[in-house]
């Protein structure tokens, strides 16, 4: 239920760091779940390891209804009914479900399950094993993540399941079939607190099952009955964690690591002379200022003013930015805060596609004088008495956010906005944007569980958001953004599966938020990962997106590794 690709799911921010610096938490990398095979027939000894950015200790965690729950969990041992690719248009990939389909109501979802299933205790997976999950989140509010609005949820019999909803659940469509975590009813029912337990021997229906699990590295290996005949096809799959996560490119050059995501400067001159090590960008994250907008909800300072939001969005220069703080790596966003490539047939109008790449200065500030931003004498503006500075906060040790305001604080200061960065925990700052206690947050708009852009522009919806001091929806809209037409928009594309009204309700929206601007969109992020060929070969690459391959992306991360094999 949890949705990893967004902020709660970043990758680390690695430096490059000289080989001698590299210290691996774990002892060595051989053996069963090394990166070398020991001889002998190659699939039954294969093996790689994975560094998805775990620094220091690493505590178990299992329960997929957890947010703080290991990486392999969704993917590697639990799976969903369908699988959906970021990294593409193509539409769900059936998994443990081989169709589904909705009453005319939208309230009524009947789901057929897959044949020859198996748990990886043995036990036959059924239709009663889906429902038995879906009555699970019914029951228990604290793992509703995205708040299904659930009557009931009843098997049929053995391959047919029935989710009954309160009103028209169209939209939530995408969370239910692709990104919601099957549990096994013989296993869960036995668990006293669904909301506490670590499940410290998972029960998944996925290509891996836990091995071997310490504080510095575990251990999955293959699960022998997986219902994919001939996947997967590594026997050993190590996560480890190191020392900091500076050590991440000395890891990887090392030949200590097969698979990683991290952002790496000089990442083209890092392997231009490693001849097994490659790399695949998919940017997916619309690094973005996110504002506290409302004025009404208690957001306080001049970032409530619709004209200074649309001044910092015409005033950055984003080449720039991408240049200093991007690598070069970052792609163009939009402000509708789409994907330009991906979701060019939702973005209404051409002139919103692409954010700008170079800035206007002079339409800047033009804005805020017509605002009745004026500048002093030290350059920085003021209107009635208060001063135009705002406060930025970012996560400690977030290098390339860290460089970004550093950039943004000159760039704004040529049109008279102070910017004072600040560094944070990263639970202070997620504590703050939650609780709306911030001016100015630096952070990145996730995508939902499908490219229906619904769950992007749920974020935008007063529903999902709160007063100043109490906890936002689990949607996020931590803008505290209001707007009477978005969410009347919103809540009618909610209720229908027709794409053609609910391109109708995303224009009003697009039109809305572009003139508003509660989140300020910069670029899309880079999504660097990095593969070794060393020891497996049929890793996605830039022509072959079978998956998003960051190593931290729930179920993705079980698509990649059902489809690699043993290096020959």
């Amino acid at each position: 239920m949890w949705d990893i690709l967004t902020r709660r799911g970043r990758r680390p921010r690695a430096v490059v760091a000289a080989a001698a610096a590299l210290t691996l938490v774990v002892a060595g990398c051989s053996g069963d779940g090394g990166s070398k095979a020991n001889g002998g027939d190659k699939a039954a000894n294969s093996s790689i390891t994975i560094f998805n950015g775990s620094t220091g200790t690493i505590v178990e965690q299992w329960n997929p209804f957890i947010p703080n729950f290991l990486q392999p969990t969704n993917g590697l041992i639990y799976e969903p009914l369908y699988y959906y690719n970021f990294a593409s248009t193509a539409d769900p990939q059936p998994l443990l479900a081989t169709a589904y389909a909705w009453d005319a109501a939208g309230k009524v979802l009947t789901i057929t399950t897959r044949d020859g299933v198996t748990w990886s205790d043995g036990q036959p997976f059924s239709a009663k094993d889906v429902a038995y999950t879906f009555e699970l989140i019914r029951k228990t509010p604290a793992i509703n993540a995205t708040g299904l609005k659930l009557v009931s949820s009843v098997a049929k019999d053995d391959k047919t399941a029935v989710l009954t909803f309160e009103k028209p659940s169209f939209t939530d469509e995408a969370s239910v079939i692709g990104n919601t975590p099957i549990v096994a009813q013989h296993v869960w029912e036995k668990i006293t607190d669904p909301t506490k337990s670590i499940n410290p021997n998972p029960v998944g229906t996925g290509p891996y099952k836990l091995k071997t699990f310490s504080a510095q590295s575990y251990v999955m290996e293959k699960n022998a009955t997986y219902w994919q005949q001939g996947k997967p096809k590594i026997q050993n799959v190590r996560y480890i964690a190191l020392a900091t996560a500076d050590a991440a490119s000395a890891a990887l050059t090392a030949g200590q690591v097969d698979w990683m995501s991290s952002f790496l400067p000089g990442l083209d001159q890092l392997i231009k002379n490693q001849k097994n090590l490659t790399y695949v960008n998919t940017p997916a994250l619309t690094t973005s200022i996110f504002t506290c907008a409302s004025a009404d909800l208690g957001c306080k300072g001049p970032q409530t003013d619709t004209a200074v939001r649309q001044a910092i969005y015409w005033a950055l220069n984003r080449d720039q930015l991408n240049k200093l703080a991007g690598g070069g790596f970052a792609e163009t966003a939009s402000p509708t805060m789409l994907l330009p490539e991906r979701d060019k047939a939702w973005i209404a109008d051409p002139a919103n596609l692409t954010t700008p790449g170079g800035p206007d200065v002079a339409k800047a500030n033009q804005l805020l004088d017509v605002a009745g931003w004026a500048k002093g004498g030290d350059g920085i503006r003021a209107k009635g008495g208060e001063k135009l500075s705002l406060t930025i906060q970012t996560v400690t040790g977030w290098s390339d956010y860290i460089s970004l305001n550093d950039a943004m604080t000159q760039q704004l200061k040529e049109i008279g906005i102070e910017l004072k960065p600040t560094q944070v925990a990263w639970q202070e700052w997620n504590n703050n944007q939650v609780q709306g206690k911030f001016q100015l947050s630096l952070d990145s708009i996730g995508l939902g569980a499908s490219t229906n852009p619904y769950s992007t522009y749920l974020k935008y919806s007063s529903t999902t958001t709160a007063k100043v001091g109490e906890a936002a929806g689990l949607s996020g809209n931590y803008a505290r953004y209001k707007n009477a037409k978005v969410d009347a928009a919103v809540a009618v594309a909610a209720g229908t599966n027709d794409e053609t009204v609910q391109k109708q309700q995303y224009t009003v929206i697009q039109q809305e938020i572009v003139k508003d601007l509660p989140y300020i969109p910069i670029y899309v992020n880079s999504m660097l990962t990095e593969f070794s060929t060393a020891n497996a070969t049929g890793w996605p690459t830039n022509d072959n997106k079978y998956a998003l391959p960051a190593t931290w992306k729930q179920w993705d991360n079980g698509i990649v590794l059902s489809t690699i094999e043993p290096a020959k």
